[in-house]
């Protein structure tokens, strides 16, 4: 049976809800939703821009995926949710610029809710690490 390695961070919802931020099984890796949490404040970083909120849980989904063996070349699949319409442009201009070449599978949910006011997108991976 495969052991299941689990990535966890000072993200305060990680320890009030109780989930990880990622978790290894196997070859395959799954990271919770990831939103612009400043992890040295707790709060919400970046309240106006979706882009760079984005940006932010690009940085902390890879951030994840290489803590547990991966790399951003095994992501294979990404979920945006997203609470304005009018920011799909800008989360998906963010999925461009943070996956490149990668072009993993993706879908974008509109007119979602987050557990702040100030959360405009939240993005799930799946990754399966191919070393």
């Amino acid at each position: 049976m495969d052991s299941v390695q689990k990535y966890r961070t000072t993200n305060p919802y990680e320890k009030t809800f109780g989930y990880c931020r990622a978790l290894r099984k196997g070859p395959f890796i799954f990271v919770s939703g990831t939103t612009a949490i400043d992890l040295a404040t707790s709060k919400v970083a970046h309240p106006h821009s979706a882009f760079e909120q984005a940006m932010k849980a690009f940085e902390e989904i890879l951030r994840a995926i290489e803590a547990l063996g991966g790399k951003r070349e095994d992501i294979v699949r990404i979920r945006m949710f997203v609470t304005y319409e009018d920011d799909a442009p800008e989360v998906g201009r963010a999925l461009k610029e943070a996956m490149g070449e990668v072009e993993p599978t993706a879908s974008m949910i509109l007119g979602a809710k987050f557990v702040s006011p100030d959360m405009r997108v939240e993005i799930e991976a799946d990754a399966r690490d191919y070393s």
